[in-house]
């Protein structure tokens, strides 16, 4: 038996997280994590096995809550159309801010990751397949609603939405202007009509 953990779990997992979204999976060193956590080598080892693993965990928070977030809000949606316009809205709004400088930590996990056979690699595809997988439902809804042409594959049109989703956040986090995310907004939308 080792010695009991003396810190909070879901603090030290936060802090993991902030960690791999500023410095990214293969600039976070083990050093880095261990401070923003507040634990020893010894209790990741217990808590998570390694650095891969204590990733995964993150990764998988990160997605759980993302995911949790955007259906809340598309629930709360008077339209599948109003949720879209609203999602890319809110996006344009976030630039030129702080959350904007740091992009989304999916979208940035598969940048960095994304040609890598590795479990991160994997896991971070597999993220951006669950955001398209949720954008499908969405786009379902809007041809059913009328807002989005019916003549559109749902899956290619949500595969249009997760990369607009994912450029635009990209465009934030290389400092686009207001004016600038608002405009390629529009032009998102317009492509999905």
């Amino acid at each position: 038996m080792g010695r009991p953990l003396q810190h909070q779990p879901d603090v030290a997992l936060t802090a993991a997280m902030d960690t791999f979204w500023r410095l990214g999976y293969h600039h976070a060193s083990l050093r880095d994590l261990l401070a923003a956590m507040g634990i020893s080598r010894s209790s990741l080892y217990q808590l998570y096995g390694n650095k891969e693993a204590l990733f995964l965990a993150v990764l998988s928070r990160y997605r759980e809550q993302l995911l949790a977030n955007l259906a809340a809000s598309f629930d709360q949606a008077p339209s599948a159309w109003a949720f879209i316009d609203h999602l890319l809205t809110q996006a344009a709004l976030d630039a030129q801010s702080e959350q904007a400088e740091l992009g989304c930590l999916i979208f940035n996990s598969a940048t960095e990751l994304g040609g890598e056979a590795s479990p991160p690699g994997q896991h971070a595809r597999q993220c951006v397949d669950d955001i398209r997988a949720f954008f499908t439902q969405v786009i379902a809804r809007a041809q059913r609603e009328g807002s989005i042409s019916a003549d559109y594959d749902p899956a290619s049109t949500a595969q249009f939405l997760t990369l607009s989703m994912s450029g635009l956040r990209l465009m934030n986090k290389n400092g686009a202007t207001k004016s600038q995310a608002r405009q390629t907004v529009e032009h998102i939308l317009q492509g999905l009509r």
